[in-house]
């Protein structure tokens, strides 16, 4: 049974900084696609990045939505099969729950299919005051 768990979300003034994890259990996160997704009140799920299998010598390529390019960074620590998501320079926009998420198929791994993955956290509130 696949289960994600999020956490570290939290309360930050625009420009902060905050670290979401998500730990993974009954599915290799470096084996899969994964990506993180957020969703604000009355708005569209929206998927904000995906990290690749990882292949020999590449822990795997990444790609992020054009609105948090720069600022965010996603990755893994393989060894805690766990899924991170670092948020620099937050701004009140990126204002939402967010989910971590992972899917079986291996191809079309981009940021906009990852709220259709397979499997998803139950989320972490993210909330930045101007």
């Amino acid at each position: 049974q696949v289960q994600l768990v999020e956490s570290g979300g939290g309360s930050v003034q625009a420009g902060g900084s905050l670290r979401l994890s998500c730990v993974v259990s009954g599915y290799t996160a470096s084996a899969g696609c994964m990506g993180w997704f957020r969703q604000a009140p009355g708005k569209a799920r929206e998927g904000v990045a995906v990290i690749n299998p990882a292949v020999t010598n590449s822990d795997g390529w990444t790609t992020y939505t054009d609105s948090v390019k720069g600022r965010f960074t996603i990755s893994r620590d393989n060894a805690k099969n766990t899924l991170l998501l670092q948020m620099n320079g937050l701004k009140p926009e990126d204002t939402a729950m967010y989910y971590c998420a992972a899917r079986n198929d291996r191809h079309a791994c981009l940021p906009s299919y990852v709220p259709a993955f397979d499997y998803r956290g139950q989320g972490t509130q993210v909330t930045v005051s101007s």
